[in-house]
């Protein structure tokens, strides 16, 4: 009996300022993968410009595959698909990957299908050597999305709860930012919070007062800007304030997410995202997941943030269930993960 082709693919990313591509074999596994942040093209300006992301994707993209191509010593016709993320994400930064996949899918006749950014984060944990067991409940947490989420299966997801206003990841920012300190703010946040007083200051953890799983984070940015309004800033008081901004956030989040666990009785916790890269996050969550049996799985650090290997995990999967886009290219801004086709694999 013919033994089964082993199926690879390339992947490409291009949702927010980050330029990825990968390649990723069913049996081989991940056998390249190539990522151009753009953080210093948008530092001067303290955040993403849109319009600059999606002409620099233009610039990265075609080489970046070209490298990840040679790294991964394939050539065009040993792959069986292209993955490219359709959405949510920037819309013209979107069009610049999805414009490319769909036409080297098309030149080099290929089935080409769009991913669901989010849905790569959720998936990137297979990558890992030991992954966790479906159902399990994800923590999937950035700059732009904060969601607990039920994962059954893939393509089997309930959101059990997210953020009314400001994402985890856009709160650290925005009080960076509010601190004076550079562009991305959230990892600068956290290594002066290592250097703060314990106690120097308190914010509020939002919303844990009531039942439920929801978030908000608007008003603790809030508490922040009264706490440094007419203040000169030392380096200390920086650091004070940086501790208890990133204290309250992981107090939240690590009581949410222990809330989700108990309200689908799982043990298994997924976090994933770019703020799944903080470290007292995964302290506590470790901690607290631990003391009662279960266990929290992370994607290795290079695949918390936005990358291609996790869009090809997703894309394998979707192209072996069959799905494939027409010769359209699209991107939507805003796409529902519960609208996702399940896959029983």
């Amino acid at each position: 009996m013919e033994k089964a082709k082993s199926l690879r693919i390339l992947a490409i990313e291009s949702s927010c300022d980050e330029s990825a591509a990968a390649v990723l074999d069913e049996r081989g596994g991940l056998l390249a993968h190539r990522i151009f942040s753009q953080v210093e093209l948008h530092r001067v300006f303290g955040g993403v410009v849109p319009e600059l992301a999606s002409r620099d994707h233009v610039r990265r993209l075609l080489p970046l595959v070209r490298v990840a191509l040679e790294d991964a010593v394939t050539r065009p016709p040993e792959l069986h698909g292209i993955a490219y993320t359709a959405g949510p994400g920037l819309v013209g930064a979107l069009l610049t990957g999805a414009a490319l996949a769909r036409s080297l899918a098309y030149a080099w006749g290929l089935p080409a299908v769009g991913v669901h950014h989010l849905e790569g984060h959720l998936l990137a944990v297979l990558l890992e050597s030991d992954p966790p067991p479906f159902p399990h409940v994800a923590l999937l947490v950035s700059g732009g999305h904060t969601l607990l989420i039920e994962v059954a299966a893939v393509g089997r997801y309930r959101v059990l709860g997210q953020t009314r206003d400001d994402a985890a990841g856009e709160a650290f920012d925005k009080t960076a930012k509010l601190l004076g300190l550079p562009y991305p703010g959230g990892p600068e946040l956290a290594r002066l919070a290592d250097e703060g007083r314990a106690g120097a200051f308190e914010f509020p953890r939002p919303m844990l007062d009531r039942p439920g799983l929801e978030l908000s984070f608007s008003g603790l940015k809030t508490s922040v800007l009264h706490a440094v309004r007419g203040r000169a800033l030392s380096d200390q008081l920086r650091k004070d304030i940086a501790r208890a901004v990133q204290e309250a956030i992981v107090d939240t989040l690590t009581v949410k997410a222990l809330r989700a666990l108990d309200a689908t009785g799982l043990g298994e916790l997924t976090v994933c995202g770019g703020v799944g890269a903080n470290r007292l996050l995964r302290e506590r969550l470790a901690r607290e997941v631990g003391s009662r049996g279960g266990r929290v799985h992370y994607p290795r650090l290079e695949f918390c943030t936005d990358n291609a290997a996790m869009i090809a995990v997703a894309g394998l999967a979707r192209l072996k269930a069959g799905e494939h886009d027409d010769l359209g290219i699209r991107a939507r801004a805003q796409w529902s993960l519960e609208s996702l086709r399940p896959i029983d694999t």
